[in-house]
C-alpha cells in the first residue's frame, strides 16, 4: 500500500470516529451542544477527506 492511500484511509477513519463519537453522545442523551460540535467537526473532516481522496486519485493516475 502506498503512502497516499494510507493518508486517504486515515482521513476516512477519522471521519468515522467523529461520526461514531457524535452518535454515541446522542444515544447517551449527552449535551446537544456537544453533538452539534461533533457533527460540525465531521462535516469539516469529511470535506478534507474528500479533497485528500481526489488528490490521491489524481496523483496516482
Amino acid at each position: 500500500m502506498n503512502f497516499p492511500y494510507i493518508i486517504a484511509l486515515i482521513a476516512c477513519v477519522i471521519v468515522a470516529l467523529i461520526l461514531l463519537r457524535g452518535l454515541w453522545n446522542m444515544l447517551k442523551n449527552g449535551p446537544g451542544n456537544t453533538s452539534q460540535k461533533l457533527m460540525r467537526m465531521r462535516v469539516i473532516a469529511q470535506a478534507i477527506a474528500i479533497v485528500v481522496i481526489v488528490i490521491v486519485v489524481y496523483a496516482t493516475r
